[in-house]
Parts: C-alpha cells; structure tokens; sequence
C-alpha cells in the first residue's frame, strides 16, 4: 500500500482511506458486523486511515469504530483516525459553530464513542464565515496543544483560506469532493495543497455510485434523501449521466479493472497527496475500490479515461442551493 503523511511531518497513513459515512447507513442499511468486516479488510490491505464525522448517524459512525477500536486495541497505533465538527442545529436551523468550546465538546463526544484520547487529524467541518479562518485555526491549534488531535484541517475550503489558515497554524489536511465527475478542485486547490504540504482528502472519489459497475437505481436513489433532490441524480440528469459513464465502465472492463478500482487509480494518479475515502459497509464494494490504490496508471492509461470522461462531462451540480450553503467556491 502507498503511503504519505498527514501534513509536513505529520504522522504517516496509506495513500488511500475508508470514508466511515456509509457506517452511518447512508446510502445503504448497513450492520456493525458488516462494518467491521470492512476495517477488518482494510487493515489486510495496508490501509491505515480511517475518516468520519461526529454527524454521521448523529455519533453511529464513530461508535461503529469505537467498538471494533474496542476489539482491537492493539491497532490503535497503526490506524490514523479522523473526525470533524461544526456542523450543528439550533431553533431548527443548521449553522456553522467554530468557537473554540463547541469545537472542544463535540471532540470530547467524539474521542468518548470512539474510545481513544485523541484523534490523528481533526477537521472543521464548515467554516462560519462570521469568524476568520485564522482564529479558528487557532481554535484547532489549542485542541493540539490538549493532545486531543495530532493534526488540524478543513473540509470545502478555498485555496485562499487554506494559505490564510496556514499563516496560523500548519493544516495537515484538506478534505474536499474529488473524482472523474467533480474535478474543480484542479483550479487551484490540488495545486496549493501540494506547495503547503497540506494532504488533499478526496471524499466521493467514485461520483456517489456513477463511476461504479453498479450505480444505484432510480428505485434505491428515491428513497436517499441527500441522492433523491441532487441534480446529478434527478432526471434527466440521472439518464444522461448513466448514459455517459458506460463508455467508462467498458473502458475498465477492456482494461481488466473494476470500473471503482479504475476511478480510485485516476484519483490517486493525480498526486502523491492526494488521498481518496471512498465509503461502503459493503466488503465486496470495498474489494473493488481497494484495487485501485494497487494500480499504477500510464500517462497514456489517464489519456484513455479522459478521452472517455472529459472534463465538465457531467450533468447536473453536485449540490443543491442548500447544499451549497457552507463549501466555498472559488471559481
């Protein structure tokens, strides 16, 4: 398994990380037994990193690995573990809370399900954009200083903010969507994370399913809420894009690759910091995408996805307007 550091001098993870979101049933009912089945393959694999969120099932997730942490306590030292928080409801409104003690508490929650007295990285989830990126990098900074996570970042950030963030405190990682079917983060982000040293975590890295063998059906997107109302799923996106990724899907075949495997090898093609999560409780999914960080692909290799998956080919935003309410754009 390849392999990188969280962030200049960070600790070491595999290049390629279980995205724990699906734990939490997703985007499919999923079991604890099935979940640690996953980890328990990923650790087979030499993969080592493993990254959630305190929202994820409101703490299912977390507790998912607490309990197989719990199991194999042994591991514990060999595994990065990363969380994040901010995300937050009052008066039944979503905002955004990066003040140093939301921040603290939604740790302390976090390190209690997971069973462990401190994470490897900790993001922020969203940014409040009432409160400068520098201030809350150093909010981030303290929870360093507690030992309560080796290692800060952020999730859907600009590369502006990150270079403002850095001046701070350093950034270990940013997270960020990342695939054949969303690929801005190459007008500037890919680029930056690479000068600062700063690990670019590529969550979605198989477009939510399209970039599979087996992208869910309209009956299984229908009862997703996240999936039912985004435009890439909604018709006649949805046709369009099925449609559009076949040539993708026979390419991998002609290639000897599940169609997964092969979107996880371009991902990863794309930089020596860049590090995909792609989610599943499945094991079987999860031996498909796995492959891909085994895949060494030529520059003729990348010429041929991208002959068949240009730049811009899909159809539809990858958010809805209250979806976007929180990832910033920048170009």
């Amino acid at each position: 398994m390849k392999t990188t550091t969280l962030g200049p001098g960070g600790p070491p993870c595999s290049r390629f990380g279980v995205g724990a979101m699906s734990f939490a049933g997703f985007y499919n009912e999923t079991s604890e037994t099935e979940c640690h089945a996953v980890l328990d393959a990923a650790m087979a694999a030499g993969v080592t990193h493993i990254d959630t969120a305190n929202v994820y099932g409101m703490g299912r997730s977390e507790q998912i690995i607490g309990t197989w942490l719990a199991a194999n306590p042994s591991l514990r030292h060999d595994v990065t573990i990363a969380t994040k928080a901010a995300l937050t409801r009052r008066d039944g409104a979503r905002v955004f809370d990066n003040s140093l003690q939301h921040l603290e508490e939604e740790l302390d929650n976090s390190l209690e399900r997971l069973g462990t007295d401190y994470v490897d990285l900790f993001y922020v989830h969203r940014l409040d954009a009432n409160r400068p990126i520098e201030e809350v990098a150093g909010n981030l900074g303290e929870l360093v200083l507690k030992g309560k996570a080796r290692t800060i970042g952020f999730s859907e950030i600009a590369p502006t903010s990150l270079r403002r963030a850095v001046s701070e405190h350093p950034v270990a990682a940013v997270q960020s969507e990342y695939s054949l079917a969303t690929r801005y983060p190459e007008l500037g982000l890919v680029q930056t994370c690479a000068e600062l040293g700063t690990a670019l975590v590529a969550f979605s890295p198989v477009g939510r399913s399209l970039l599979t063998d087996a992208p869910l059906d309209p009956k299984r997107v229908s009862k997703i809420d996240f999936l039912k109302t985004n435009p890439r799923f909604m018709e006649p996106n949805y046709s369009a894009n099925i449609a559009g990724t076949a040539p993708f899907r026979a390419l991998a075949a002609d290639m000897g690759f599940p169609a997964a495997g092969l979107a996880i090898a371009w991902v990863m093609a794309q930089g020596d910091h860049v590090i995909p999560i792609p989610g599943t409780g499945s094991l079987a999914h999860f031996k498909d995408v796995v492959r891909g960080a085994d895949i060494d692909l030529s520059q003729d290799d990348i010429a041929r996805i991208e002959t068949v998956l240009p730049v811009g080919w899909a159809h539809g935003d990858r958010y809805t307007a209250d979806q976007w309410n929180g990832p910033e754009k920048y170009c």
